[in-house]
């Protein structure tokens, strides 16, 4: 036996595991394209039907936003959807009414918008991080309940997704990101501090949930520890929201009990959570 052996066998075996993951890899982007072909008979009723379409994609930094839009949106028509992802407000802004720079990239009749983060901003980050003071964060809350009543009672469907992942999970995705030369500009300063401020999350996400899923717009919270299950099952919430034609009766469009929850059913979750143990599970 020669001293390199064992190092072949060991590549081999590296070779072997790397090619099971790209496999299974592929096997999980190919069950997600029946869904994306819906997807795009849901575009095409929208825009036939000259509707307006605004689904939020909200949760914690490395919940798994950001894949599930890409996925949702990757055979979409550019023509008719857009992806909103807004930074920090200007100083202009900043003076205007909180929802403005919002409304002002709302859909055209035809168009669905896909915010990635939304006007929530002001009912979990900028609370937790100060960038709000509690008056601005209270009048927020008071006033959002409205807003999406009105917006919905005029016509645009609004679908209000949070992605739930778990502590332990979060910090294993900053590390992979950490770790990872193509994708270290995804980890911020920000994202530095979600752990830290772990607890204060999630006692701004109870409440969130408990005061803003309401029957016109109500909250689906996505476990989103697993990706892939995480994205099908978005993709059939924003599905089951439209009664679209042509809907292929072969595919199952009921969503995944373990994965998909109610907003106010969450918010049960965690009260019991907190009867029980004295604080909340996540």
């Amino acid at each position: 036996m020669t001293g390199s052996e064992p190092e072949e066998t060991n590549v081999k075996d590296i070779d072997q595991s790397r090619y099971k993951r790209l496999a299974k890899k592929e096997d999980q982007e190919l069950a997600l394209v029946p869904f994306q072909v819906e997807l795009l008979k849901l575009q095409d009723h929208i825009e036939k039907q000259n509707q307006r379409m605004v689904v939020l994609f909200e949760g914690r930094d490395a919940a798994g936003k950001g894949g599930t839009i890409r996925r949702t949106t990757r055979y979409m028509n550019e023509k008719h959807y857009r992806v909103v992802a807004l930074g920090k407000p200007t100083d202009t802004q900043k003076t205007q009414w909180y929802f403005q720079r919002y409304v002002e990239r709302f859909p055209r009749g035809g168009e669905v918008v896909f915010f990635d983060r939304s006007w929530y901003n002001r009912a979990m980050v900028e609370p937790v991080f100060g960038f709000c003071t509690e008056a601005e964060h209270e009048n927020f809350m008071h006033g959002v309940v409205g807003f999406e009543k009105d917006l919905v009672r005029q016509g645009t469907i609004l679908v209000k997704l949070y992605f739930s992942v778990t502590k332990k999970e979060q910090q294993r995705r900053f590390d992979s990101r950490q770790g990872d030369p193509l994708r270290q500009w995804k980890f911020s300063e920000i994202d530095m501090q979600a752990q830290q401020h772990w607890d204060d999350f999630t006692e701004r996400k109870y409440r969130m949930l408990k005061r803003t899923h309401t029957e016109p717009a109500p909250w689906t919270v996505i476990r989103s520890n697993d990706k892939h299950l995480a994205r099908m099952n978005a993709m059939r919430c924003i599905l089951n929201a439209v009664d679209y034609e042509g809907r292929d009766t072969e595919i199952d469009f009921t969503p995944d009990a373990d994965i998909v929850i109610a907003g106010d059913i969450e918010v049960k979750n965690m009260e019991a959570d907190l009867k029980q143990k004295g604080r909340f599970k996540q």
